[in-house]
C-alpha cells in the first residue's frame, strides 16, 4: 500500500504488481526515492482525471529517471479510481508522472500495439481516499505558463509513504 500525503488528505494506492510488474516497480522506485515528496498535481480536469509526479510547485519540472516499457496491453481499464501512467506520444515513453481517473476513460484504454492504439497503462487503484481525490478535482484551476488545468491552489503530495 501507498500512501499520498497531500494538503487535502491522504490518498491510498493499490499497485497491480501481477498486471503491470515494471510500472508498480518504477512507481515503487520513485517513491523509495523521495521523488514525489513536494511535487503537485499539476493538471486537474474535473471529469476525466488528476495528473501528479512531475512538477514542484513552482512549475518546476522535475528531472525523472529513464522511460518504461508500455504495459498497457495487460487487461486492465481505465475506470474510475484507478491510477495509470502519463506519457507523451510516444508509447512508450512514461517515466514518473502518473494520473488517477475520476472518470470511466476507457477511450484511453489499450486497442493495439500502433501508436495510437496502445494506450496508457493502468497499474493499480485507489483503495482509500476517493473523497481526497474528488476534493481535488473540484479545485479552481487556470493557467501557468504554458501549462492548462493548473490549479490556482496547489494541490502538494507532501510526501509519499509505503507499506511493505
Amino acid at each position: 500500500m501507498i500512501t499520498l500525503h497531500t494538503n487535502h488528505g491522504e490518498i491510498k494506492l493499490s499497485l497491480d504488481a501481477e498486471k503491470a510488474p515494471k510500472t508498480a516497480a518504477n512507481f515503487e522506485k520513485y517513491v523509495k526515492e523521495g521523488f514525489y515528496d513536494g511535487t503537485v498535481f499539476h493538471r486537474v480536469i474535473d471529469g476525466f482525471m488528476v495528473q501528479g509526479g512531475g512538477f514542484t510547485e513552482d512549475m518546476e519540472q522535475k528531472r525523472s529517471g529513464e522511460t518504461i516499457e508500455n504495459e498497457a496491453n495487460n487487461g486492465l481499464s481505465n475506470k474510475v479510481g484507478t491510477i495509470a501512467m502519463a506519457r507523451t506520444s510516444d508509447p512508450h515513453s512514461a517515466t514518473a508522472q502518473f494520473f488517477i481517473n475520476i472518470n470511466d476513460n476507457t477511450f484511453l484504454d489499450f486497442k493495439s500495439e500502433s501508436a495510437q492504439g496502445w494506450g496508457y497503462c493502468v497499474f493499480g487503484e485507489v483503495a482509500e481516499g476517493m473523497d481526497v481525490v474528488n476534493k481535488i478535482k473540484a479545485v479552481s484551476t487556470g493557467n501557468r505558463g504554458m501549462h492548462q488545468d493548473v490549479p490556482l491552489d496547489a494541490v502538494i503530495i507532501e510526501k509519499v509513504t509505503i507499506e511493505e
